[in-house]
């Protein structure tokens, strides 16, 4: 006796085009996006924390003693370097929410590039009620 059944799942996306690449939007990505989150990870931003915590660990193993050092290096500017690694003193749940493409729309690369405070709690308060 033949017990196959056919089991179908719906999935509610929608496909869109950004830059050339179909991006997949998920009922909760379109939730986010109207509650005033972004709706999608801003690499430019993951590439930045990135590189910060990437220079910031080669300093605590000793490869690089300095920023100046990191810049000769890289071949870069030496505020730029100063920059990304401010990026490490974010809240752990802001770099969370950023690797997720959940972070709050008003928190870009442009944003951060400027002095932010050094309370976890001051950040939440300065980014999360954007």
């Amino acid at each position: 006796m033949n017990t196959e059944r056919q089991l179908e799942i719906r999935v509610p996306i929608t496909l869109r085009r950004r830059g050339g690449r179909k991006l997949i939007i998920t009922p909760d990505a379109e939730k986010s996006r109207a509650g005033g989150l972004r709706g999608g990870q801003d690499g430019a931003l993951v590439k930045a924390i990135a590189r910060g915590f990437r220079w910031r660990k080669l300093m605590e193993q000793g490869l690089y003693e300095s920023v100046d050092e990191i810049a000769a290096k890289e071949k870069i500017d030496r505020s730029y370097v100063s920059r990304l690694l401010r990026m490490t003193l974010l809240a752990p749940d802001i770099v969370e929410m950023v690797l997720a493409g959940r972070q709050p729309r008003g928190i870009n690369l442009q944003m951060l590039k400027r002095p932010i405070p050094d309370c976890w709690q001051e950040q939440r308060e300065m980014f999360l009620t954007l």
